[in-house]
């Protein structure tokens, strides 16, 4: 590869915080507002043009659509985002759940209250290219934007990107996932002109179920999910390839539809699964977006001809980025494994819990009996680097343990022990590392989180 030399150069520094936090989707929106509410000065640096990550920018608008039996769920900041959004009617009720689906257009505004309301100070399209480093100690970012190259201090920093940029760019040990194993991408898309009461009718005379699920590739589940409905279409899309409306070399289009307003809008299509893509290199994020608008427009098309109240149906608009499932996650002090998730773990350093609920890599299991497990404080911590944390989907943890750990609810979770962290820390003038574990769980827990 060619390189260039870029001269040195000083660069500003615009702004100093006592917790910074890059990226703002529910991990970063929780540790802002954990840190805030523990009386740190925080500073929440955001790339794109709102906060609010998967829920506004992906537009996956179902941050508890696992909650549908006997579940034994987190608490705290992330279930505030639900209540929130029914206080702006920015929430709708699902039709297979207890919990509601969040309107991502709304929800950005809604965001918008929730950072001025805790004293929050807000950066929107900041892009972190670079760590400040003092040795081995994180002292702050370095941002492009439209106001040039410069920098921040803080005396934390919390790696909320969800790629683990942060920590890369600071020198912590990452590790991937080889893409061939990856966790497909998707364009999320809505769409206009849909008859509500047609498709209703249709759903409830077909009642899909979760053990649809997967007739294209293999699924596992453990039993208990099999018969609960879930608006799955799959059957629809074979049936339109097969009269020539997809392409017979596809086979990433099926899903579940979400909710349809009264206007006729379904406003989240989750219905695209792109595999082999690895979102840290440009070009496969490049040919990600691309490909997926091209797959919606099919996937339009074969709703129209296959689902009743769909016939007259067009596209609404597109998500506004990627949404990507798996990426970088961070080498961490601490550990969380498949085993730890499937046995309801219990770990004496738990800064949350979060229901045994798996999702991806060929897995399903949702929980409807109740079990749960520990989230470790360690999972936050890198190795090697002081001063920094890391939360939502870059946690540590091995393959299988992701599949949990990258739910938006369980990355609010992350984000708010994060947060609480990084003040706490503070206060007590220690790092993060040597943080007194029982003081960061009695500030959670007067935070509202459940740590047991």
């Amino acid at each position: 590869m060619k390189t260039i030399t870029e001269p040195s150069r000083e660069i500003p520094v615009m702004d100093e915080a006592d917790v910074l936090v890059v990226g703002s989707g529910p991990a970063g929106m929780s540790a802002a507002i954990a840190a805030a509410r523990a009386s740190a000065d925080v500073l929440l640096v955001e790339e794109y043009g709102c906060f609010g990550g998967n829920l506004t920018q992906v537009g996956v608008q179902t941050i508890g659509w696992y909650d549908i039996g006997q579940c034994v769920d987190s608490q705290g900041i992330g279930h505030e985002f639900e209540a929130r959004a029914r206080e702006y009617g920015a929430a709708y009720i699902r039709p297979n759940g207890k919990r509601a689906s969040i309107d991502a257009e709304l929800f950005k505004h809604v965001a918008d209250r929730m950072v001025l309301e805790e004293g929050i100070r807000p950066l929107l399209h900041t892009k972190t290219v670079g760590a400040i480093m003092d040795g081995n100690t994180i002292r702050g970012i370095i941002t492009e934007s439209k106001s040039g190259r410069q920098a921040i201090l803080a005396k934390r920093v919390i790696d909320a990107t969800g790629d683990a940029d942060v920590a890369l760019f600071a020198g912590a040990p990452t590790r991937k996932t080889p893409v061939d194993e990856m966790m497909g991408v998707s364009v999320v898309f809505s769409c206009a002109g849909v008859n509500r009461d047609r498709y209703r009718a249709y759903m409830q005379e077909k009642q899909p179920r979760f053990g649809d699920w997967g007739k294209n590739w293999a699924i596992e589940t453990d039993g208990k999910e099999d018969d609960l409905f879930c608006p799955y279409v799959e059957d629809e899309f074979v049936r339109a390839q097969e009269k020539g409306i997809i392409p017979k070399d596809i086979m990433s289009i099926s899903g579940t539809l979400g909710h349809i307003t009264e206007q006729g809008e379904a406003t989240y299509l989750n219905l695209l699964y792109m595999k082999k893509y690895d979102a840290t290199d440009v070009r496969e994020i490049t040919r990600g977006e691309m490909e997926g608008r091209q797959l919606a427009l099919y996937a339009i098309a074969a709703l129209r001809s296959e689902v009743p109240g769909f016939e007259d149906a067009v596209l609404r608009d597109y998500a506004m980025k990627l949404g990507v499932r798996d990426t970088r996650k961070i080498v961490s002090r601490g550990n969380l494994t498949d085993h730890d998730i499937r046995n309801q773990a219990r770990f004496p350093d738990s800064v949350g819990i979060f229901p045994e609920f798996i999702d991806g890599y060929e897995v399903l299991y949702l929980p409807t009996t109740g079990r749960y497990f520990h989230i470790p404080y360690g999972i936050l911590i890198p190795q090697d680097i002081e001063n920094l944390l890391v939360a939502g989907r870059c946690v540590g943890g091995d393959k299988m343990s992701h599949a949990a750990t990258r739910n938006m609810m369980c990355c609010a979770v992350t984000g708010q022990a994060a947060g609480a962290a990084a003040a706490l820390s503070l206060r007590q003038g220690t790092t993060p590392a040597d943080l007194d574990i029982e003081m960061l769980q009695d500030l959670l827990v007067t935070q509202g989180a459940r740590i047991e």
